[in-house]
């Protein structure tokens, strides 16, 4: 007898993209929950995020490792060496107890007191010339102590400063040094001479003789958009211009130049006061505008304390 044919089972079809995204949102649906029961055992503050946070998993980034910063701190310790050498002078050894005595061994605990023969006046002043970095914290300081009879001296100062700079020790006795060498001068570039009854001398001398003795105000003098203010109380009663130097040909002509025209020059005055007679130079910058030389700025070494339009 022939087997009964058995119903023929249907295949299913291939899984589609529509049924795969399908599954995905089932297991997402399905974490979530799992991760709303598991925020409900553990109370209500964290059911909260749980809810409002979505079951998204994080890869945490690998952490770096941290960059450190190296700061160098310049400790120039040449004020304290100025006041240790300035109170080290007025010492003297069997008189510790004095004030400069004190001072100075304060600072510098391990260096003896001198011990002159006679008593000898302290220094009119100490000043400090010169000071270099031998490594990181030890440095040598030159000193010039000047005397009232005209003796100058100079003395080198070992310090040790910390490693922030905060603090500061002698850390030996000075030392009588030569004084520092006579640096060659740089060739001036004021080589053009300008007539001191010019234009531009007039404008010069008159602006220095309002800046430096009140005569009138000194920004009538100013190109626009230059800053500057008299010398208060004033110095000096008069004021004469000696010589005029300029580092620009255009300096020296007969007329004033086109606006815009700008000049260096170096004005050597002389100014008096009761007291007596100073000689004084001066850097200025002018410009000419509408027939006219106007200050920009007055220069003194690396300051320009006047700038106007440029």
């Amino acid at each position: 007898m022939p087997r009964a044919k058995q119903p023929r089972k249907e295949q299913a079809p291939p899984p589609t993209a529509a049924d795969a995204r399908l599954q995905q949102m089932r297991r997402r649906v399905h974490l979530g929950r799992l991760g709303v029961w598991a925020a409900v055992a553990a109370g209500p503050i964290a059911l909260a995020v749980a809810a409002a946070t979505p079951a998204t998993v994080v890869r945490a980034a690998p952490a770096t490792k941290p960059t450190t910063v190296k700061t160098t701190l310049s400790a120039n310790p040449s004020g304290y060496a100025t006041v240790f050498l300035d109170a080290w002078l007025r010492s003297r050894a069997g008189a510790e107890s004095t004030a400069q005595a004190r001072l100075a061994q304060s600072m510098a605990p391990d260096v003896d007191l001198p011990d002159p023969s006679d008593v000898q006046p302290g220094p009119e002043s100490v000043v400090a010339v010169r000071s270099a970095q031998q490594t990181g914290t030890a440095w040598s300081v030159t000193m010039a102590a000047q005397y009232a009879d005209g003796r100058l001296r100079y003395f080198a100062v070992p310090v040790v400063a910390d490693s922030g700079g905060a603090s500061f020790t002698v850390s030996g006795a000075p030392g009588v040094v030569a004084g520092p060498a006579r640096a060659e001068e740089v060739p001036s570039p004021y080589t053009v001479a300008v007539p001191t009854d010019g234009d531009l001398s007039v404008a010069a001398g008159e602006f220095l003789a309002a800046y430096l003795t009140g005569a009138g105000g000194v920004d009538r003098y100013l190109s626009p958009g230059a800053q500057l203010s008299s010398v208060s109380p004033a110095p000096y009663e008069t004021l004469t211009v000696q010589q005029l130097l300029a580092a620009d040909q255009e300096a020296a002509a007969e007329s004033v130049p086109a606006d815009g025209t700008r000049v260096r020059v170096m004005v050597q005055v002389a100014a008096r006061d009761r007291a007596g007679r100073w000689p004084l130079a001066y850097e200025l910058t002018l410009k000419a505008r509408s027939g006219r030389w106007e200050i920009t700025a007055l220069q003194t070494g690396s300051t320009a304390l006047a700038g106007g339009d440029r």
